[in-house]
């Protein structure tokens, strides 16, 4: 069984006299180690799927199943604290806490752990050492450029060491050269650390990072064979 797998899935949403069915019967498997990426236009229902894989939402049909956890059969409390321990979450906006500085932001979800300060210390220093910003520890968002408003998101989604990062169109509001060195830290924590990516995106240039693409169209999956993926 893939580490990640969405069996006959569907989602639907009401939205005041419609109901809408961005995910329909999806079926996909992911591996363990892997950088999924799945492409589709805005509205096709990537981030649906995200929050799928993340435990951030429930399918209306069919399974999702996570490191063999049968995420739809967890109560709300286990769900809660399975997805604090195996899921960080980068978003295209970075909701970074403005009067926090960066150490601060990184530090937040290990509150949720029985960590002591020494240890909440040097969990901190590592993630904010791997994404190029330990000089940066004590500047506030305001100080900081997009690129390194977004490593910072990026360190608190790994600071917990969770095995799966989801990633949402995580260079929509960043710069060619912001969203490049974006790419380039995420391709770095699945292939030196080992971490499970999941990104969307609706650029097919961002999507060259990925080991395996998918795109998303009408609630349905297809392999996607022009898109260069890198080796």
């Amino acid at each position: 069984m893939s580490f990640i797998t969405l069996d006959r899935v569907t989602k639907r949403y009401v939205k005041g006299d419609h109901e809408l069915t961005p995910l329909k019967d999806v079926t996909v498997g992911i591996d363990e180690g892997a950088f999924f990426v799945l492409l589709g236009p805005s509205g096709s229902g990537k981030t649906t799927l995200l929050n799928l894989v993340a435990g951030i939402d429930r399918p209306d049909e069919g399974t999702v199943t996570v490191a063999g956890h049968d995420l739809g059969a967890l109560s709300a409390r286990a769900l809660s604290s399975w997805r604090a321990e195996h899921v960080g979450y980068v978003f295209q906006q970075h909701h970074l806490v403005p009067v926090l500085t960066a150490y601060e932001n990184v530090e937040l979800p290990l509150h949720l752990f029985p960590l002591d300060r020494r240890e909440r210390h040097e969990r901190v220093a590592l993630a904010l050492d791997l994404v190029g910003l330990a000089d940066r520890a004590s500047h506030h968002p305001r100080e900081l450029s997009g690129g390194q408003e977004q490593r910072v998101a990026i360190a608190r989604a790994i600071v917990a060491d969770p095995p799966i990062l989801v990633a949402d169109e995580p260079t929509g509001d960043l710069d060619h050269e912001a969203a490049a060195a974006t790419l380039d830290l995420l391709a770095r924590l699945n292939r030196e650390r080992g971490k499970t990516i999941c990104m969307v995106t609706h650029d097919r240039s961002a999507a060259s990072v990925g080991t395996r693409v998918l795109e998303l169209r009408k609630g349905a999956l297809r392999e996607t064979g022009d898109v260069e993926v890198s080796p």
